[in-house]
This record gives C-alpha cells, structure tokens and sequence, in this order.
C-alpha cells in the first residue's frame, strides 16, 4: 500500500478512539430499532420495538433478541443460525445459511432465518467498522473524493478477507475531514446485488471509542446518486456498552 494510504487508514483509526483501544474491548450491545421498506418487500416485518443486540468483536458472533418470538434470541455465526426459547429450546436452525441465497432478486421474500442471517452480518459489520480495517487480510486503494450533503469524503475501497462474511467483498469507505465514517457503498449479495449507499451521522463517544447511533440505507444509483425519495434502511441505536 502506498504511504499515503497507511497514513490515511492510521487517521481514520485514531479518530474512532484507536484500534489499540478497541482491542482492549470483547464485545459490544446496543439498544437498537430499524425500520425501512426492506423488511416489507422481503415479507417479513420486524416492528418498531428496541432490540437488543450483543456483537462480539473478536469473532463473528451476534445475539439479537427478542427474535420471532417474546423472548426468544436469534444467534448468527457465519456458519450457522440458530433461533432458541429463553429455556434454550430450539426453534429453528440453518446450516451455511448464506447458500440458502442463490438466485435471490431484490424482491424475493426472506424466511426467518434468512433475516436472521442478513441482519446478524450486517449489523457485526457495522459494529466492527472501521476499527477492523487494522487486523490483517484487507486490502485498501485509495479512490477520488465525494461529496455528500455538502463536504467533502475522502475514499477508500476495501476488499474484505474472504473469511468475513458482509454485504459483498468489495466496499466503498468515505471519511470526512476528521477521518470518521460517513458513508459505505455496497452491493447486497443476498439480495440480487443491489446498490446501497449507508449513510452514517450522529457519533457517540462510548468508553473511548467514537461508535454511530444513527444509519440510513438507500439504494444508489449506477452514476453514485442516491434515490432518497425511498429509505431502505433506518437503524437506531441506544444504550451502547462495551465489555
């Protein structure tokens, strides 16, 4: 990577508080409620309730709960999802869940356990960003600016390791001046490669480190625009632990 490149992923880790910071750190939960035309056009609605959701930051692990039933925890691993009773009985499971996507378009519906899957990536990838962009395995160019409400964002394109398992390998990163993340481009793999554009506002300062409560996903036009007339994504987030 050249110099000036290193020079602006260091920036970008010192601003969120420091990857030697996060590493000191096992885990992250949060209060969180979505919302979004997502859910409906998947057919499968998730209610404007708080959930609470458990990331691990070492590994690929999340616990979402409640999930499809009052009291019931969905855990995501790359390999397997499982949806269980508060007495640890369980309610449905899915081996590489990830096949289970083939052929997918925009509009073919989710089953439970393909939402489950879908929202337990995408939010460890969200919890883990840009902090894990200092662990081996990606790779990083630098790509011309944008500006997006008005500023300036320096890009970064990233190919994620093969290992993680996110919306696609290959993502679009802009900072602005300070170095935090405004803003991720992705296609979504799961479904039929759709352009979306995550939109990331409202940091909070959470033992050290600087962690978004507020997300929302459009979907992106093949020029860059964003169709904001529709929000495909709100995330909200409450309540922000570190373990």
């Amino acid at each position: 990577m050249p110099t000036l490149l290193n020079s602006l992923v260091a920036d970008v880790l010192a601003a969120h508080g420091g990857v030697d910071t996060w590493r000191t750190f096992n885990t992250l939960a949060a209060q969180v409620v979505a919302g979004g035309l997502l859910w409906h056009i998947k057919g499968t609605e998730i209610g404007i309730a708080p959930r609470t959701m458990v990331g691990d930051l070492r590994r690929q692990l999340m616990h979402i709960e409640p999930f499809g039933g009052p009291g019931w925890r969905m855990t995501y691993t790359p390999q397997r999802i499982v949806i269980e009773t508060p007495d640890g009985t369980l309610m449905a499971e899915q081996q590489n869940p990830r096949e289970t996507f083939a052929g997918h378009a925009w509009t073919t519906p989710w089953n439970p356990l393909q939402l489950a899957y879908f929202n337990g990536y995408a939010m460890w990838t969200y919890y883990n960003l840009p902090f894990m962009l200092g662990e081996p395995g990606f790779e990083f160019i630098e790509i011309p600016p944008i500006t997006q409400d008005g500023l300036p964002l320096k890009g970064l394109r990233v190919l994620f390791p093969k290992p993680i398992h996110t919306h696609c390998v290959e993502q679009c990163l802009y900072f602005d001046a300070d170095g935090m993340l405004r803003r991720q481009d992705y296609e979504v793999d799961v479904a039929g490669k759709a352009r979306a554009a995550h939109l990331i506002s409202e940091y909070a300062d959470v033992q050290g480190l600087k962690l978004a409560t507020k997300r929302r996903v459009f979907l992106r036009n093949q020029d860059g625009t964003l169709q904001l007339d529709q929000m495909i994504v709100s995330i909200d987030l409450s309540d922000l632990r570190l373990s």
